[in-house]
């Protein structure tokens, strides 16, 4: 039976940058080095689910960054993950991959998109998320960018919305981790500040003006308060401890950097989680019913909105919208929706982006709400 508290073994990993070969190399040179096996590894952001040449025109990149890495090797089932991935958007994405998946789904066997924001639970843990980075101008706006992406959607549809950040306010039962890309504004107050700004100069007039994150997810931060908090987008390690009472409550927030030779892109966690199955991923109950009640509040306007701080929901509606998922562990029905990049041709045919399968299956069970392409 392994129906007792062990260590899950989670590798958690910064910005991506499309070195999925590197990084799981990492985390086989770890496993060999350690003689453990990790369970679990967590992108924050900057992923980059390219599958071929239009996938990279929807990602705000420099053209010199435009390259097609080896995702699409994944998605091609060429190679195959060596380990579960769950994995966060950020500023420089495949934008018009993870729309597809907007509620979350896998993007290649064993490679699970959290969505543009979402909880799932594995092996007795709890993990949330939120997607993109924090712009002011267009925080309160609603979800206006619909593919096929112009030049100026491709840069605001990793915007964060108020939305979003709404859902993620009304989770009332703890979470374990939370992943984002930016920075909740103030969190280098609870660490090494002063070696952050030796190594990093130019964060210091934004730590002046405590201008440096995100204003958003220093709220979720000091509302969900979950046990670890990890981050990518500044590219660059740091470490701080949050309290949030004086009974010793706190949040362990660790930031790394971005995968390269000899800097620090990958941390090994070791946390207790009562396994009493194999770990399998499974959708949450609790955000399901939150997803469902918040549907009426989505918005594709190009102009504010105002929201509730908050929704508020009963054990009945969780109770009623997980009877209608039936089994929560998350089905493994990845199935390619897009052309594949191929080496020896000059560019991918033009297609038409189709609705995925996976986020087609999602909206039946959870009901008649369904946000994305109204």
């Amino acid at each position: 039976s392994r129906a007792k508290v062990i260590k899950m073994r989670i590798a958690v990993q910064g910005c991506s940058h499309g070195e999925l070969d590197n990084i799981y190399e990492a985390i086989i040179q770890s496993e060999k080095e350690s003689g453990t096996k990790v369970d679990l590894l967590i992108c924050c952001g900057d992923f980059q689910a390219v599958r071929n040449e239009y996938d990279l025109k929807c990602m705000k990149v420099p053209k010199k960054h435009q390259h097609m890495a080896s995702f699409w090797e994944y998605y091609k089932g060429d190679k195959i993950a060596p380990v579960l991935t769950i994995f966060i958007g950020g500023n420089h994405e495949a934008s018009n991959h993870n729309w597809e998946l907007y509620y979350g789904g896998w993007v290649a066997p064993s490679i699970y998109y959290l969505g543009c924001a979402g909880v799932v639970r594995i092996g007795g843990l709890r993990i949330g998320g939120i997607s993109g980075i924090y712009k002011k101008y267009d925080y309160h706006k609603g979800h206006f960018e619909l593919p096929p992406l112009d030049s100026n959607e491709v840069c605001s549809i990793f915007h964060v919305r108020s939305f979003e950040v709404m859902r993620c306010k009304s989770i009332s039962q703890h979470l374990d981790i939370f992943i984002s890309h930016d920075w909740p504004v103030g969190v280098y107050e609870y660490g090494n500040k002063e070696k952050l700004v030796k190594q990093k100069p130019f964060f210091a007039e934004e730590i002046d003006k405590h201008e440096l994150g995100s204003p958003p997810l220093s709220e979720l931060l000091e509302k969900l308060q979950p046990s670890y908090w990890v981050a990518g987008h500044l590219h660059c390690k740091f470490s701080a401890l949050i309290p949030h009472d004086s009974f010793g409550k706190n949040t362990r927030f660790v930031a790394l950097d971005k995968c390269l030779p000899r800097r620090k892109f990958l941390q090994i966690l070791d946390i207790g989680a009562p396994l009493e199955t194999p770990p399998v991923l499974e959708y949450d109950s609790e955000w399901l019913s939150i997803l469902k009640h918040t549907h009426k509040y989505y918005s594709t306007q190009n102009k504010d909105q105002v929201l509730p701080e908050l929704v508020k929901i009963s054990n009945e509606e969780t109770s009623q919208v997980s009877a209608g998922f039936g089994s929560l562990i998350i089905p493994s029905n990845f199935t390619p929706t897009a052309p594949i990049y191929k080496k020896n041709q000059a560019k991918t045919d033009p297609y038409t982006p189709q609705p995925n399968p996976q986020t087609e299956l999602f909206c039946s069970k959870l009901g008649p709400a369904r946000d994305v392409g109204e």
